[in-house]
């Protein structure tokens, strides 16, 4: 039963007894993982704080054929983002993210991609970046990632290019325009493509905050909330605690 190790995200933990967590891990090289962290929850535990939310670790563990959950012998913490956790609205945002993650993938399936658009998230917002922006960021590779972002410049019936004013399809993929909608319940603003398309081009890390307004991000980030839903096939728990 070889150690092995590999960079993660630690996405949530819970007590297990009365000295172990429970630890549900994001991999950079085996995927979603769950294991049981002996002693974490004792005084001076050799895990410290590397086992908090949305930590940035390097994770030991062994596991043995044919069991879901793994035994972690070790964590070393390679980058906190404990001080996003004092904002509330941050601290759900990044349950939001977490949520996301645990639920789309299945158990040690491997997603670089997805992978490094956490980390690059969490980077983000620790350097301050703005909260709704990065947000509807990691939603749009989220979907696209997950091959779930529609096409929402030509109406799926007419092929009308681009839309003036258009409608979201009732299976959320792809839009109709005004003369072909038949289910008028989320419109979708002409600043969505322009949006997708900045988000395309330009890494928040390396660029200023695209200038929308409140109220056009309120509605970019109803739209991509509508198709995560949509797709999930439920909504998830953190969306109740986040104001927009």
């Amino acid at each position: 039963m070889p150690r092995k190790q590999t960079e993660a995200i630690v996405l949530r933990t819970f007590p297990l007894g009365d000295l172990d967590k429970m630890v549900v891990f994001f991999t950079r090289h085996h995927g979603l993982g769950k294991g049981v962290a002996k002693g974490a929850r004792k005084f001076g535990s050799r895990f410290g704080s590397s086992l908090e939310p949305l930590s940035y670790v390097k994770i030991f563990f062994y596991e043995k054929e044919g069991k879901e959950l793994v035994t972690i012998s070790n964590c070393d913490l390679l980058e906190s983002f404990f001080d996003l956790q004092k904002d509330l609205d941050l601290s759900f945002t990044l349950s939001y993210f977490a949520e996301l993650i645990e639920n789309s993938l299945p158990a040690r399936s491997t997603d670089d991609i997805l992978f490094r658009l956490v980390l690059l998230t969490l980077q983000t917002l620790k350097k301050g970046g703005e909260r709704a922006y990065v947000t509807a960021y990691f939603e749009t590779w989220f979907l696209k990632i997950n091959g779930f972002l529609p096409d929402l410049q030509s109406c799926k019936k007419c092929r009308k290019t681009p839309l003036e004013q258009g409608w979201l399809s009732p299976n959320k993929d792809g839009a109709y325009c005004l003369q072909c909608a038949f289910h008028k319940k989320e419109e979708i603003i002409p600043e969505l493509e322009a949006f997708l398309q900045w988000i395309k081009q330009h890494p928040p890390s390396q660029s200023p905050t695209p200038s929308f307004s409140i109220e056009q991000m309120r509605s970019i980030r109803q739209i991509l909330k509508e198709i995560i839903i949509y797709h999930m096939e439920h909504t998830p728990k953190s969306l109740a605690y986040l104001k927009g």
